[in-house]
């Protein structure tokens, strides 16, 4: 099979177009035929060294958190049937390695149904990210008409935990550039301020009180506990390990721990089907184009998600 994958950690260079051998569903596991695979920041952290497969079996990493495509072999035990268009959430760090290869080899439980009227390279940007955004909101935990704010909000992460909470309930306040501001109105803020490292004062100059509880998709880490009332909490995506004041909990969100959660997942699709979650997707690269596509997304500044295409 095709992949693209990485014999040494370093830039995106160090991506290449490889043959591997072809994988094959055991019980309890299908086997999936990718059209698309979506490229996240993930994704370029693994390729730079982090979260490596702890699997020495001679093959080199394929990174790749998403995929979507079509079911051609099914496990026993497996709920799925050969041509089921689906997409799926994958780890990289698992045994048969991530997205960015022809065929991939997943849990049937990491699968759900492409959302009616969607393509399968809009599909490929949900399952990570929606069931990270999904991940963060749960371990906040807020009641409906709380408060959170979201940081990073025009990216696919802050996209989605904006949608998201408020069909939770939730009142949000947003952070956006000028240039954004419009996008992250249209994905449901009720409250948008500046983004920027001071985007804590901001949010409390329109909540004098704070939030209740805050998603960080921009990373600020520290920066933004002064956003967040006493007691409050802070969801964090990179496993941020400072130090907390003011009795804030602090959430290191890890989408492993919903890679098997089917229901989540499907969730999301019937989400997408209602027209309540928005699938965006920038730009589409060819495989062999994946550095192409790394470079552009460390580069910033884009909205939606890069999609490589096999």
């Amino acid at each position: 099979m095709k992949a693209i994958a990485i014999a040494r950690i370093g830039g995106p260079e160090v991506l290449e177009a490889v043959d591997l051998p072809e994988p094959h569903a055991g019980p309890g596991e299908v086997r999936i035929r990718v059209a698309a695979a979506a490229v996240n920041p993930t994704d370029t952290v693994f390729r730079a060294g982090w979260y490596r497969r702890d699997i020495d079996d001679g093959l080199p990493d394929v990174p790749g958190m998403d995929a979507a495509g079509t079911v051609d072999e099914v496990g026993e035990g497996a709920p799925w049937s050969i041509g089921d268009d689906v997409m799926a959430i994958v780890l990289p760090t698992g045994p048969h390695g991530g997205a960015y290869a022809s065929q991939i080899v997943v849990p049937a439980a990491s699968v759900a149904r492409i959302p009616a009227g969607s393509t399968p390279i809009e599909a490929s940007t949900l399952p990570m990210n929606g069931l990270t955004a999904r991940r963060s909101l749960d371990q906040l935990a807020l009641s409906p008409g709380q408060t959170l704010a979201v940081t990073g909000a025009a990216g696919a992460y802050g996209g989605y935990v904006i949608q998201l909470a408020k069909q939770d309930g939730l009142q949000v306040v947003a952070d956006a550039s000028e240039d954004d501001e419009a996008l992250v109105r249209a994905l449901g803020a009720d409250v948008i301020v500046r983004r920027g490292d001071d985007v804590a004062q901001r949010i409390r100059e329109v909540m004098p009180d704070g939030v209740d509880g805050l998603a960080d998709g921009a990373v600020l880490d520290d920066k933004v506990l002064a956003a967040i009332k006493d007691g409050g909490g802070l969801a964090v995506v990179r496993g941020w390990n400072g130090p907390i004041e003011r009795d804030i909990t602090l959430h290191k969100t890890f989408v492993s721990h919903y890679a098997l959660d089917h229901d989540a997942l499907d969730r999301l699709r019937q989400q997408v089907e209602a027209g309540q979650v928005t699938l965006r997707v920038a730009d589409t690269y060819d495989a062999a184009d994946a550095p192409q596509a790394h470079r552009r997304l460390e580069a910033g500044g884009t909205r939606g998600r890069l999609v490589i295409t096999f």
